[in-house]
């Protein structure tokens, strides 16, 4: 009897509009068994209720310019025109030591250059229920200035434009029913015929192929 190789993690990428609620969905996503998150580096300080290494490392313009020049970035882009965010590499590596699935929330930008270089990599985009909805919700986190709620909304809406290149669509008007279609997406392409074909194979062999 064969023994199945051992699968390549699968890759999850999470993208969305500031107040989609993505964020509280990669949390879901990471509830799953045998997932773990990939945390990005960004130049940008911290907010008041960010602590370092959960979410992101901070670091420096030059660090993250050493960094991007080495290779070590899956992805990388500058957002806004001003800060820079990336996906280092040794989380995919550490994925595959693991043999756990690794669930990325990067933007729009990022997601394009991840699937160019991880075509089997499932990108899901998290959508808001309206342009009304997204800005009440920006509002109510009293974070934002209204220019940069005016800029968040635009932002909003070129992001959702390039959702055709998403493999998977999520309207969280409901963070209930949004978290079981998280899952399930998660779920289903764990038990898709590319993924348990070894498995299936070394079944049929013990009943002598």
């Amino acid at each position: 009897m064969t023994t199945a190789a051992p699968k390549p993690p699968l890759v999850f990428i999470i993208s969305g509009p500031s107040g989609s609620g993505k964020s509280t969905l990669v949390e879901k996503m990471l509830e799953v068994p045998g997932m773990m998150f990939s945390i990005s580096c960004t130049t940008r300080p911290p907010r008041p209720t960010e602590s370092p290494g959960k979410w992101y490392d901070f670091i420096s313009e030059a660090e993250f310019d050493r960094r991007a020049r080495e290779g070590e970035f899956l992805e990388h882009a500058r957002v806004f025109g001003k800060h820079r965010y990336g996906t280092p590499r040794r989380w995919l590596e550490e994925a595959e030591r693991k043999g756990r699935d690794l669930v990325l929330e990067i933007d729009v930008q990022g997601a394009e250059q991840v699937k160019r270089k991880l075509p089997d990599s499932v990108a899901i985009f998290i959508l808001p229920p309206s342009r009304e909805e997204l800005e009440r919700r920006l509002r109510a986190r009293g974070q934002d200035s209204e220019e940069a709620i005016g800029r968040r909304l635009e932002r909003a809406r070129q992001e959702m434009q390039r959702y055709p290149s998403y493999d998977y669509l999520v309207i969280n008007d409901d963070m209930e029913r949004a978290t079981r279609e998280v899952q399930a997406i998660a779920a289903g392409m764990r038990c898709s015929r590319s993924r348990m074909d070894g498995c299936a194979r070394k079944i049929l062999e013990s009943f002598g192929g």
